[in-house]
């Protein structure tokens, strides 16, 4: 390092409140395990962060698992620099031919005895000083971590002398208080060495205890020139080093003193050789630099001198030869020199690598960083739009169902009111031609109790299925057209509202069946009290001709008044009917007050009056003139036409008449039901109708509401996934910013500590 440089490494540390340059590496190491610290930290929760997002099954994509292990990789190359920085340390290593005072020089500068020197010590092992926190020295040999106690140099002596086991090889690491050594306070470790004229094993020991030094002093005897032996040992640390720090002392130059007259010219020769073994042999440093590496001191007098002060004593107490003061500058200007040379040096090569890879992962993760950001923003904005199509889906299969809902209620009311009123229409239809289906029976007949129940019952079938049969070739294919027409138009205008996994399969929700009205007329039931009248009837005996006089009613009641009169036997009459009554049967004697003669002559009147009405006066004159010129043979004539008639009548009245006239009386009463049935089995196809269309459209509108939970599923599903991402995207960008500061943290690192001053 050049003269220039020093002055504003010293206004660095002055401006931390201390001038040692050393504290410009304790400051550095200090700064750097704090960012390392953060970027630790930051890339721990950048680790965290990318797994959490990766077991998220709803943040497909967002992040890989390439990415965590990644990531989560650097966290670990992170905490293994960590621990290398923190044991960091600056280092110089003393070597140089065996008694040239290389102990004497650690311990000049340590400004105490600290490792054994002088006549009959000889270092036959590596030994390491470093500070140590605590109130003791102690030593630790290589192999052990057992602390050896250690008061005094001669104990450290003793101690290294008895261990046979320790060879040039071995490194012995010796811990001395800070607090009695200023130098050891600021993470720098002294290394002393073998002479290099002792072994052969150079590359060995360049391997095991060189290739982290951050300074070399090579110890020279100033009495003689430099030695192979020793410009071998560097010309191998040159070839393991890329220009490695070495500072070349020349110690016991007080023995010039005794030579005043040829100081200058040994001085010369000695500096010439020198910088041509820096210059021209290792090529480590220009050679103008070259001079600022060699310097000519007595470290036994500093040491003297140091420890007499420590003492209270005066510094040229005891015998120093001439020139003490020169060569005590010299000294000072050596260790000035080193410590910024090694201060510079270590904060360099022990921490340039760890933070450029410290900026290599930083960018990296802020990359990972980036690519979620993006990718989760991207992701969102998708996943907004999908939301809002689905949101405005929503809308729309609702709005369109309230309107579909009141239009296809309102088909469905006229469907079933045109059903009603065809059903109806065609029933009455039915009804009117009902003796041409009962005609279309046919089956046993007999008059025996017996064989009528079972006539009547197969009639009965009969009539159930012809009307069901006319029925249904009247109605059903056309109220079955309709209602499929409907179903298909239901469907055409609810298909929209579904999702299309639905609409492909809708044929199997809502199959396509023939629909056929069921017209349950229950004859059985309806004309369960239906009683013929098949006995033989004279129709012009004289209950016919009463009952055809008087009327049903009226004739009923004048046959009591004569029963009663007379007292003569005569058939029964047939009741009068009423739509809802049963078949005519005789009534009992005590239904109804009998009829007085004034009101049987009263109703004989009025029927005759109506009848001259009907026929006029000139049937009644005919007849009173005929009376008179027949007489007593028209009255004969009539007698035996009435008996011919009625022996006609009675011969003809066979079981096919009387079969006729059961069915004609069927007709009548089967009409009479019937006509009270025809608005209720009108009434129950529309509600068929009704119930298959609404049943239809129920199963429409099932499929239309699962598609309306699933949207909101979907939004609400949608909702969610957009608020995790959100949250990623700002938890990524947040991260990336870190990334960013801690970038900014290692550039003004490098800036400060890293980049040569200008």
């Amino acid at each position: 390092m050049d003269s220039q440089k020093v002055p504003l490494l010293r206004r660095t540390d002055s401006a931390q409140g201390d001038f040692s340059p050393l504290k410009h590496f304790v400051v550095a190491k200090k700064k750097i395990g704090d960012v390392f610290e953060q970027l630790l930290q930051y890339v721990k929760e950048a680790s965290a962060f990318v797994e959490e997002t990766c077991q998220n099954e709803a943040l497909e994509n967002i992040a890989s698992q390439d990415q965590q292990e990644q990531i989560q990789a650097y966290a670990d190359k992170l905490a293994v620099i960590k621990e290398v920085l923190a044991r960091r340390h600056m280092k110089v290593a003393f070597f140089g031919r065996t008694s040239n005072g290389k102990s004497t020089v650690v311990n000049a500068m340590l400004r105490d005895r600290v490792l054994p020197s002088g006549i009959g010590h000889t270092t036959n092992c590596f030994l390491s000083v470093e500070g140590t926190d605590e109130d003791k020295a102690y030593l630790k040999t290589e192999g052990s971590e057992e602390e050896k106690s250690i008061k005094t140099v001669n104990q450290l002596a003793h101690a290294l002398h008895m261990d046979e086991s320790l060879d040039a090889g071995c490194l012995v690491r010796v811990f001395w208080p800070k607090t009695k050594c200023a130098l050891l306070r600021d993470d720098l470790v002294l290394v002393d060495s073998p002479g290099t004229d002792v072994t052969t094993q150079l590359d060995s020991w360049i391997d095991k205890f060189c290739l982290d030094a951050d300074v070399f002093v090579l110890v020279a005897n100033s009495e003689s020139t430099l030695m192979n032996t020793e410009k071998h040992f560097f010309h191998k640390v040159n070839e393991r080093l890329s220009k490695p720090n070495i500072f070349i002392l020349n110690n016991r130059w007080d023995a010039s003193a005794n030579e005043p007259e040829y100081m200058e010219d040994v001085r010369k020769q000695h500096t010439d050789r020198c910088v041509n073994f820096l210059v021209e042999e290792l090529k480590v440093v220009d050679r103008e630099q070259a001079p600022n590496r060699i310097f000519f001191v007595s470290a036994k007098e500093v040491l003297n001198s140091r420890m007499q002060r420590a003492q209270g004593m005066p510094e040229t107490g005891g015998a120093l030869a001439e020139g003490f003061q020169e060569r005590l500058r010299e000294f000072q200007s050596f260790e000035r020199r080193f410590e910024e040379c090694i201060s510079q040096s270590a904060v360099k090569t022990k921490f340039e690598q760890h933070t450029i890879r410290a900026k290599l992962i930083a960018g990296k993760v802020k990359a990972i960083m980036d690519a979620i950001n993006i990718e989760s923003a991207e992701k969102r904005v998708l996943s907004l739009e999908d939301r809002e199509y689905q949101m405005d889906r929503l809308e729309f299969v609702k709005n369109q169902l309230n309107l579909l809902i009141q239009d296809i209620k309102m088909k469905i009311k006229t469907i079933t009111e045109e059903v009603e009123a065809k059903v109806s229409s065609a029933m009455g239809e039915e009804i009117c031609r009902l003796n041409v289906i009962i005609d279309e029976f046919h089956a046993d007949f007999h008059p025996s109790p017996h064989v009528l129940k079972i006539y009547k019952t197969e009639l009965l079938a009969h009539i159930e299925q012809g009307m069901g049969k006319n029925l249904a070739f009247r109605c059903s294919d056309a109220v079955n057209a309709s209602v499929q027409c409907s179903q298909k138009d239901m469907i055409e205008s609810l298909q929209p509202l579904l999702p299309p996994a639905v609409q492909s399969q809708l044929h199997m929700l809502i199959p396509n069946r023939k629909f056929d009205l069921s017209y349950d007329l229950n004859c059985a039931t309806l004309c369960s009290d239906f009683q013929e009248n098949i006995e033989f009837r004279f129709s012009l005996g004289w209950s016919a001709l009463v009952n055809r006089f008087l009327g049903p009613a009226n004739a009923q009641r004048a046959l009591k008044l004569v029963d009663q009169n007379f007292q003569v036997p005569r058939p029964a009459l047939p009741m009068a009917r009423t739509p809802s009554s049963g078949p005519p049967a005789v009534a009992p004697a005590q239904d109804g007050p009998l009829m007085t003669q004034e009101d049987l002559m009263l109703s004989v009147a009025t029927n005759l009056a109506s009848l001259t009405s009907r026929t006029s006066m000139s049937v009644v004159i005919v007849g009173g003139v005929v009376w008179r010129t027949v007489g007593w043979r028209l009255i004969a004539l009539s007698a035996s036409l009435y008996t011919l008639l009625y022996l006609y009548e009675k011969l003809t009245w066979t079981t096919k008449a009387k079969e006729r006239a059961l069915k004609r009386q069927f007709v009548n009463y089967a009409t009479e039901k019937l006509q009270l049935i025809v608005s209720f089995t009108s009434a129950n196809c529309s509600h068929q109708v009704q119930q298959e269309m609404a049943s239809t459209f129920a199963r429409l509108c099932q499929q239309v509401d699962l598609t309306q939970r699933e949207l909101e599923g979907d939004i609400s599903r949608l909702t969610t996934k957009v608020q995790q991402l959100e949250s990623v995207q700002g938890h990524s960008k947040s991260l990336r910013h870190k990334a960013t500061e801690l970038e900014s943290l290692l550039e003004t690192f490098t800036a400060q500590y890293l980049q040569p001053p200008q």
